[in-house]
């Protein structure tokens, strides 16, 4: 990733769902004068992410929320129809803000793409966690391949505060 610790976000364009449509807002419309912990992750219903990387944030989610976290983000390269849906299969309510970056804006815009081709997944992110105040990155965890959740693992993560 070439966004590391101390650095601002760039403020990218993402999608979210609002009252059922796609709604472009800007990362600093859920980051400015906020405590925030995002993970992004390869893909939405990938065998990991669903296993592992969203499910931990959910269930730990009253934790960081003792932390004093405003709001806990999961972002992928996936279409935020997608996100909804897989976010409503896994429970999260209001618990998780499920954004899309359906052409890896921010995905790229911080150096998290990954070319996963020969798995047939074309251009994803790689898997990390990161928490943000007020647009700035205080902490960081990159896994080193996606295929492994363990220092963004919601319960590995929360271990950093």
């Amino acid at each position: 990733m070439k966004i590391n610790e101390n650095d601002l976000l760039p403020n990218s364009e993402v999608f979210v769902l609002e009252n059922g449509e796609p709604t472009k807002k800007k990362i600093e419309d859920f980051f400015k004068n906020k405590k925030v912990v995002l993970f992004g992750l390869p893909g939405a219903y990938t065998s990991v992410c669903s296993a592992k990387h969203l499910p931990g944030y959910v269930k730990l989610h009253d934790k960081y929320k003792e932390k004093g976290i405003d709001h806990i983000i999961c972002i992928s390269v996936n279409d935020p129809f997608v996100m909804n849906a897989w976010g409503k299969e896994n429970n999260v309510g209001d618990k998780i803000i499920m954004m899309g970056d359906p052409f890896l804006n921010f995905t790229k815009d911080i150096g998290a793409d990954v070319d996963k081709s020969g798995r047939g997944l074309g251009i994803r992110s790689n898997r990390y966690t990161m928490y943000v105040e007020d647009m700035k990155v205080v902490k960081l965890q990159e896994e080193k391949d996606t295929g492994s959740c363990e220092i963004s693992a919601a319960e590995n993560f929360l271990n950093l505060f």
